[in-house]
């Protein structure tokens, strides 16, 4: 599975660091990124900072899509 957000349409509440911070990082512009291990996915973000979801991170991060009131992550197969 692989994830990303769109950071348009993010709200920045940080529900998905707080779900699975493994996977989701809010930067110093209140937005939402991936991360890809240690590197946060940020320039670009978007589409284009896909990441694989981590052994183990995938019900969290599948809660984290269904959670978040932006409706900004979103997954792949």
């Amino acid at each position: 599975m692989k994830v990303w957000i769109d950071q348009d349409l993010c709200t920045g509440d940080g529900l998905c660091e707080e779900i699975a911070p493994s996977v989701f990082t809010l930067l110093d512009d209140g937005l939402a990124y991936v991360k890809d291990g240690d590197k946060v996915l940020s320039n670009p973000g978007g589409a284009e900072a896909i990441a694989p979801v981590p052994d183990g991170q995938e019900e969290a991060t599948i809660e984290s899509a269904e959670e978040c009131p932006g409706e900004c992550i979103f997954l792949e197969p």
